[in-house]
C-alpha cells in the first residue's frame, strides 16, 4: 500500500470502531490514537533503517504530545485503532495483528531482562479492555477479548475471553464469521458470581438434606443425592432469570460485576 492509501486506512478505521467519530477533521484533529499511530509509523521506519536514537526521539515526542508510549521497535499491523488511549504502553518486542482495538491504560510488557523476545503477541481481531495488562512473551489469539482490568500473563486461545486477576479464560468459542468488532466488552462472564452461586445452590440442597434426614423414617442422605439437588437447584434459578443477584442467608441481595 501508498502511504496516502494507509492513511486513509487509518481513518477509515476509527469510523469503523468508534460510533463518536463524525467528521474527517474531527478525526483529523482531536484522536490522539491516530496521531500515535502515524508517529509510530515514522518511528518504526527509522528503527528499522538502524537510525535507533532518532527514533527513540520520535518516540518520546510521540508520548509527550499524545500520552500514548510505544517503542518504535514494536511491529503493528493494519487497521489498529487505539480509543481513548492515555496511559497506553507497547513494548519493543511487542507484535500486533491487524484489525486489534486497544482503550486507555492497556499494557503490552516485558517480564525479562534478556533482549530477545519479552512483549506479547496480539493476533488479528483481538479487543483489549480499559487497564487490562498483558505480559511476557505470551500469545493472544485471534479475535479473543480481554476484560478491563484482567492481568493476562498466559497463553490466550483463539476467540476466548479472559477476565480477572490473574486472568483467566472464561469462555471459549468459535471464531466470528465477521471481522466487525465486538464492542460489547463489557458484557463479559464473571467466573466469581458463577462460583458462589454454585455454591449457594449446594449449601441449600446440603439444608434440604438435613432437614429430610432428621424427620422420622429417613436414613442417611448421600453425596450424589446432595449433588442432584444441588443441580436442580442451580438450574431452577438459571431457568427463572440469568441475572439474579446473590442473595445472603438474610435474603439480603448484592450484585457482583466486571466494569468494561
Amino acid at each position: 500500500m501508498s502511504l496516502w492509501e494507509t492513511l486513509r486506512e487509518d481513518m477509515e478505521t476509527v469510523f469503523s470502531k468508534d460510533p463518536a467519530a463524525r467528521s474527517k477533521w474531527e478525526v483529523l484533529l482531536c484522536y490522539p490514537g491516530l496521531h500515535a499511530l502515524w508517529m509510530h509509523r515514522l518511528a518504526h521506519a527509522l528503527w528499522r533503517r538502524n537510525h535507533r536514537l532518532l527514533a527513540r526521539i520520535v518516540s518520546h515526542w510521540n508520548r509527550f504530545l499524545t500520552g500514548i508510549e510505544i517503542h518504535p521497535g514494536a511491529r503493528i499491523g493494519r487497521r489498529f485503532f487505539i480509543d481513548h488511549g492515555m496511559g497506553v504502553v507497547i513494548g519493543e518486542t511487542t507484535e500486533i495483528g491487524d484489525d486489534v482495538l486497544l482503550y486507555k491504560g492497556v499494557v503490552l510488557g516485558g517480564t525479562s531482562l534478556e533482549k530477545g523476545k519479552r512483549h506479547p503477541t496480539i493476533g488479528n481481531g483481538v479487543i483489549v479492555g480499559s487497564n487490562a495488562v498483558v505480559l511476557g512473551a505470551i500469545e493472544v489469539g485471534d479475535y479473543a477479548k480481554i476484560g478491563s482490568g484482567a492481568v493476562v500473563v498466559k497463553p490466550v486461545p483463539p476467540a476466548a475471553t479472559v477476565v480477572g486477576v490473574p486472568g483467566r479464560v472464561v469462555e471459549p468459542k468459535a471464531p466470528p464469521a465477521t471481522t466487525k468488532p465486538d464492542l460489547e466488552h463489557g458484557r463479559l462472564p464473571d467466573p466469581v458470581v458463577d462460583a458462589l452461586r454454585n455454591l449457594e445452590a449446594r449449601i441449600e440442597a446440603l439444608e434440604r438434606s438435613l432437614v429430610r434426614r432428621g424427620s422420622p423414617g429417613n436414613g442417611e442422605i448421600g453425596r450424589s443425592e446432595v449433588a442432584d439437588g444441588a443441580e436442580e437447584t442451580l438450574a431452577r434459578r438459571q431457568s427463572s432469570t440469568s441475572a439474579r443477584p446473590l442473595s445472603s442467608c438474610r435474603g439480603e441481595e448484592t450484585s457482583y460485576g466486571i466494569q468494561a
